[in-house]
């Protein structure tokens, strides 16, 4: 359940949103905790960014942990594109799960005897409790909530099961979960840098798992025991978890250690204002590497969201950002992911470059990117001349294509209606089809041509429409056009960030759309081309007859 907090004035000084971020005597120490399942998102560079920076400018320690423990959804992959991604931007950590460290290991996957310790250790105490309630017995109690026009809580039913009980029942083999017992009167207090004391009441957060029945921990009892055996000193994270804090808080008191310093960040947002999501803009970092951003534009770009520098400037480094951050800085109004300002920031370090420096950047961008054989074995059956290479490379050089000249394909359907003409295109449907598309393909752990044809053929099957159909719809979809490379073949080449990109633009753009406005604008746009064809043709003849020049520029 999500308490309701409110803000009090803080009476510490050395809280007050714009005193500064308290930093004790002892060496600072911050960390990221990513979970990986799924790409590496833009949100976790941001924090990635605010934490390097702010233990670089106090001379501490940034490590990186793994948070696995969702061992259904987490894969090897996924954590090799976030160290890939991170170390991209330039975002290096001192302690983490591929270089080692002091307080090790850095997976908590790795750690879970430490957690089925503390969890023993807070039952001893009285200050957590095992729980029996089956899922039949959860589904229905939360049920009757909802019906009563109540938010979700655990009604507490195991919470005074005697210990010695719940020892026997877990012995014999019973399933049961750990719950952490919160106080049911008075307020928690959450100490955060950049608000001053958020204020919760205890009797409005929930009793949170904190050992599931498989013997593995949740967040909330992980990271607080992983950050007190890591020495964190500050706890920089999203503003998503302030919620949570006082489960943490309790936590903390619970196990007798100082809780560190909590500094929430704003969260980044969509143009709209709602929270950034990647139905509305490009979340994956390995997009950005795709689509030619410059890392130190992207880095300055982060920099820029809800924070300024004090001299005011557009344009620094990372080692510009260190030296001059100030997390008092912050604005909360919640910063908008603007891609037209990143392209903007990135546009300025490409027009300071040399042309030869430019060059290189484009050679390293290709050879990082690592597409150009894979193209060229695409292409290579496709080819008569050397010319033609570019004909199949453009298909993969730009972050979207332009399918306006056959978005009638995109209508799941419009391949078949040749022959059938009593076919029915619908613009609902086919967006329904697109997003079951994305979905199958967003569940693929390893991108490669088998994965992603099982991941259309079983999207094909749910839409319940026709191969060729549904095949060709997401060939224009990615290529722009029908005429392109095998379709798994160029799915794979082009890469799970694009690929999705691309398949959300056209989700996107079918909205509001029917079938008959769509060929009505098809109509209109093919009209438009031959008017301007006849003119054209026109002004030829006519100068032609003359014995003149025709220069399309004067028209």
């Amino acid at each position: 359940m999500t308490a309701s907090p409110t803000t009090a004035s803080p009476t510490d000084p050395s809280r007050s949103p714009r005193a500064g971020v308290p930093v004790p005597r002892k060496p600072v120490r911050v960390r990221i905790a990513p979970s990986p399942t799924g790409d590496p998102h833009v949100g976790t560079a941001y924090i990635a960014l605010f934490n390097l920076a702010f233990a670089r400018h106090h001379g501490g320690q940034f490590i990186l942990r793994i948070e696995d423990t969702d061992q259904r959804r987490s894969s090897t992959e996924s954590e090799q594109a976030i160290l890939d991604s991170l170390r991209w931007c330039g975002l290096q950590w001192d302690e983490g799960p591929d270089i080692g460290g002091p307080v090790g290991p850095y997976r908590q996957s790795e750690r879970s005897a430490l957690y089925r310790e503390h969890a023993d250790l807070l039952i001893a105490k009285g200050r957590a409790y095992r729980c029996f309630c089956t899922a039949e017995r959860l589904d229905s109690v939360r049920a009757a909530q909802k019906a009563a026009g109540q938010d979700w809580r655990y009604d507490g039913h195991c919470r005074d099961l005697d210990p010695a009980a719940g020892v026997a029942r877990e012995a014999a083999g019973e399933t049961c979960v750990v719950r952490l017992r919160m106080p049911r009167d008075g307020e928690t207090a959450v100490p955060d840098a950049l608000r001053g004391a958020v204020i919760y009441e205890n009797h409005r957060v929930d009793d949170q798992i904190l050992l599931k029945s498989d013997g593995l921990p949740t967040y909330h009892l992980a990271n607080v025991v992983d950050d007190h055996h890591m020495g964190i000193t500050h706890v920089i994270r999203a503003e998503e978890w302030i919620n949570s804090t006082p489960k943490h808080i309790e936590l903390y008191d619970a196990f007798g250690w100082d809780a560190p310093v909590f500094v929430h960040m704003p969260l980044l947002r969509n143009a709209d204002k709602s929270k950034i999501s990647k139905r509305k803009n490009p979340v994956s970092l390995e997009y950005y590497q795709r689509a030619g951003i410059l890392p130190r534009a992207f880095v300055n770009f982060l920099g820029q969201l809800g924070y300024s520098m004090p001299d005011e400037r557009e344009v620094f480094t990372l080692d510009d950002f260190v030296a001059q951050l100030d997390l008092s800085r912050i604005s909360l109004g919640g910063p908008v992911f603007d891609l037209a300002k990143l392209r903007h920031i990135n546009g300025l370090y490409l027009r300071e470059l040399s042309p030869a420096d430019l060059a290189g950047e484009v050679a390293s961008w290709r050879k990082e990117d690592g597409r150009d054989a894979a193209v060229a074995e695409l292409a290579r059956e496709r080819m008569e001349t050397l010319a033609e290479f570019r004909d199949v490379e453009g298909i993969f050089a730009s972050e979207l294509v332009d399918w306006s000249a056959h978005c009638g394909h995109l209508l799941v359907g419009a391949a078949s209606k040749r022959k059938n003409k009593s076919q029915v295109l619908d613009a609902k449907r086919s967006r329904g089809y697109f997003e079951a598309v994305i979905a199958a393909l967003e569940g693929l752990r390893q991108w490669g041509p088998e994965g992603i044809e099982a991941a259309l053929r079983g999207a094909v099957a749910k839409a319940d429409v026709q191969v060729g159909d549904g095949f060709m719809a997401v060939r224009v979809a990615l290529a722009g056009r029908p005429n392109a490379p095998g379709l798994f073949e160029m799915t794979t080449v082009l890469g799970r960030a694009l690929t999705l990109a691309r398949l959300r633009a056209v989700v996107t753009w079918l909205k509001g759309k029917t079938s008959k406005n769509l060929f009505e604008q098809r109509r209109e746009q093919l009209a438009r081309e031959l008017k301007a064809l006849d003119a054209s043709e026109a002004r030829v003849r006519l100068a032609e007859q003359s014995g003149g020049r025709f220069d399309p520029k004067e028209g």
